[in-house]
């Protein structure tokens, strides 16, 4: 039998003796790494790129890139976005896969190493991975080589260590951190005597030097780590893997050594140990029953409480006001779920003011225990309100629906920063009523992180200061355990949220028309299909904002942060957005018509598409912004400067260019500084532009911009 080798020219054995083995395996597996992390890189880029275009049809986010993204957020503490993604159909299919083809691409490099011992990037460097009798190692151990040594470890320690430092949760440091380890396990740790891989040595495999020859290494110097390949004969490579009897009878037998031992201390033991366990097993049983029969005692003492305090508050009790208040009192100290149940129940049928009162505290000192009934009462009394079938008049429907939402608002003033998980979905908190029984939800710099309002009616609320999103267990911010409400489908018409944080709230398609939104944090928050149709938003923060299919229409956005923000297709006519912050924004397909813009910074914005017809664009920072096939027609362009724009496509029909001579008493737009006025289009291409006319065209070569019939 030939011993196992593997040929190369000359020009490869120098190459492998001019090289180190370690410096190979490091570049062998960087290269393995490059290629997965490209075939990955290269379709999300692209898809990524196409989502930026205007013409392209949008659908909602593959549910399984939904869930690998929350899957990859929680350990890496990263935030966790929730709602509706819609993006381009294109981008769709090319992020999915970039997702499949990095696994596709791996599974096969794992398919070569076990079946060949060498992937594509080892075989070009002449490294192969064998078993301690020269073989490919198979499935087994590759997985366990790769699956557990190669990543698993290294990667457990490389988190545990970033996780429980002060390096989190930076992830640049995660990322770092993770690199060296890895580099450390696959050189074999320096400090080590041999320099064999944790991964190998887990898996029993050896990397080994293909240009050389080579005779498996015996079974004991493999115990003993060595990962050097000695010369021989055949005898000896069919002796290295025999495992002789000696060698079988070293390891220990449990059975044997028992036997050897006294076996009268061997039965005493077990019989202590056996007693014992009998011991703690009677005693805990005993706990246990003790402990249901006094929960069971005290059950029972609450019931019959209970129950003497319901036949004292009943209709036909002769018991008087004062008695009536403290029997709901103490039916707020029982520990009884019935307690919130009844009470709620009791509310809307009392008619005593004092008494309404008093069930409202006692509903308070319950806690937010008592909100689930509360909001079973609000649905009913409002579906009655409004269903055809009334048993009672709306008067006084109103009139209990007023108490019921009281009762709510007290208990979540009381109790804000303890909510978390609170259910108040599709609840009627706005005014029901007139006169005295109009209701307006009070929550004034409240902590109301983690409710869930979907579909509540929240209209004419007031929520100034208001913390719709708070930090999680681990104290900080934008993390995956960040606590954040839901809003989403809520109805805020009219609402005043003026310095709120709604940082990364999920409120798609939820009604703000006509709220007052100045100087909130809406930063990250997802707005898709939203209605905030002529809402205040003066000085609001709205970096990186989704705001797709929007609504804004007649919204003031004055001095308001939408940088980067995406606004696809969102409807924005009439707006007032002077000096608002729109850079690197996504405005694709967006209705501007009729919009004062007027020194709005849209440098490198994409308004490709957009209807900016009749806009005032004065002075407007228009750098390097893409307004291809944008619809400019009677815009007003005096002073914007336009420098590296790509206005491609453009329709420029009726658009001014040349500033004319301010008026000295139009104090709404003052004339920004941006240098001598050839700056605006010095420079820029308007050889693709539609309508231009005449004087358009004379201006344009005057000021330094190209066009094919400028001299």
């Amino acid at each position: 039998m030939a011993t196992p080798s593997v040929r190369r020219n000359s020009n490869a054995n120098q190459q492998g003796k001019s090289i180190p083995l370690t410096t190979r395996r490091v570049a062998a597996w960087a290269a393995e790494l490059a290629l997965v992390v490209t075939s990955g890189l290269v379709p999300y880029s692209i898809g990524t790129y196409l989502n930026s275009k205007g013409d392209v049809n949008r659908v909602p986010l593959n549910p399984i890139l939904v869930q690998t993204e929350r899957a990859i957020a929680r350990p890496l503490a990263l935030p966790v976005n929730y709602g509706v993604r819609n993006v381009a159909w294109p981008t769709n299919f090319l992020w999915t896969l970039s997702l499949l083809i990095p696994l596709t691409l791996s599974g096969w490099q794992l398919y070569l190493l076990a079946k060949t011992g060498s992937t594509l990037p080892k075989k070009w460097l002449g490294i192969k991975v064998v078993t301690a009798n020269g073989m490919p190692p198979g499935f087994g151990p590759i997985l366990v080589r790769e699956g557990i040594g190669r990543w698993a470890v290294p990667m457990s320690v490389a988190y545990l260590l970033w996780r429980y430092s002060f390096l989190f949760p930076n992830l640049s440091a995660f990322m770092s951190l993770a690199g060296i380890v890895l580099l450390l396990e696959g050189t074999g740790f320096p400090w080590q005597q041999d320099r064999r891989a944790l991964h190998d040595r887990l898996a029993g495999t050896f990397t080994v030097d293909a240009h050389k020859p080579f005779t498996p290494l015996s079974v004991k110097d493999a115990k003993r780590g060595q990962s050097s390949w000695t010369e021989g004969d055949e005898e000896a490579a069919i002796a290295s893997v025999v495992i002789t009897p000696e060698e079988s009878n070293q390891i220990p037998n449990l059975l044997r050594w028992i036997q050897q031992q006294n076996p009268n201390q061997t039965l005493l033991g077990v019989a202590i140990a056996s007693l014992g366990a009998l011991f703690v097993t009677l005693v805990g049983t005993q706990i246990y029953i003790h402990s249901l029969q006094n929960h069971g005692g005290t059950g029972q003492r609450n019931s019959e409480q209970f129950l003497a305090l319901v036949k004292q508050l009943n209709p036909g009790s002769t018991a008087t006001v004062e008695e009536r208040r403290s029997a709901i009192s103490a039916m707020a100290t029982l520990n009884d779920s019935q307690a919130a149940q009844y009470l709620a129940d009791l509310l809307v049928s009392e008619t005593n003011p004092v008494l309404i009162d008093t069930i409202q505290q006692a509903l308070v000192g319950i806690g937010p225990e008592a909100l689930p009934p509360l909001k079973r009462i609000n649905q009913v009394l409002v579906s009655e309100l409004d269903g055809s079938n009334r048993s009672q008049s709306p008067e006084v429907r109103q009139r209990q629906i007023y108490a019921n939402q009281r009762a709510i608002n007290k208990v979540l003033s009381a109790y804000h920063g303890k909510l978390e998980d609170v259910d108040l979905s599709n609840a009627q908190l706005s005014p029901s009523g007139s006169g005295d029984s109009t209701f307006r939800l009070i929550l004034d710099k409240a902590d109301l992180w983690g409710i869930k309002f979907r579909g509540a009616n929240l209209s004419f609320g007031t929520f100034r200061g208001s913390r719709f999103r708070g930090l999680g267990e681990d104290g900080r911010w934008d993390t995956y355990d960040d606590s954040v409400s839901d809003l989403n489908q809520v109805r805020m018409t009219q609402a005043n949220l003026s310095e709120a944080n709604l940082s990364r709230v999920s409120m798609i398609r939820a009604d703000l028309s006509r709220a007052i939104l100045n100087k909130a944090n809406l930063s990250n928050a997802r707005l898709s299909g939203a209605n905030l149709s002529s809402t205040q938003l003066l000085g609001a923060d709205l970096r990186n904002a989704v705001l797709q299919n929007a609504s804004l229409t007649g919204a003031d956005l004055g001095d308001a942060k939408l940088n980067e923000a995406d606004m696809y297709a969102a409807r924005l006519g009439r707006v007032i957005a002077v000096g608002t912050q729109l850079s690197f924004a996504n405005l694709v397909k967006t209705d501007w018509q009729g919009s004062d813009l007027s020194g709005a910074y849209l440098d490198r914005a994409n308004l490709s598409d957009a209807n900016l017809s009749a806009t005032r664009l004065t002075g407007a920072v228009l750098n390097s912004a893409n307004l291809e096939n944008a619809n400019l027609r009677n815009a007003d362009l005096s002073l914007a400067d336009l420098r590296g724009a790509n206005l491609n496509g453009a329709d420029f029909q009726g658009a001014i260019l040349s500033p004319n001579k301010q008026d000295p008493t139009d104090q709404f737009v003052q004339t920004p500084s941006l240098g001598t006025k050839s700056a605006a289009v010095d420079g820029v291409d308007f050889t693709q532009v539609k309508n231009l006319d005449p004087k358009q065209i004379a201006y344009i070569c005057t000021q330094g911009g190209i066009h094919p019939r400028c001299p």
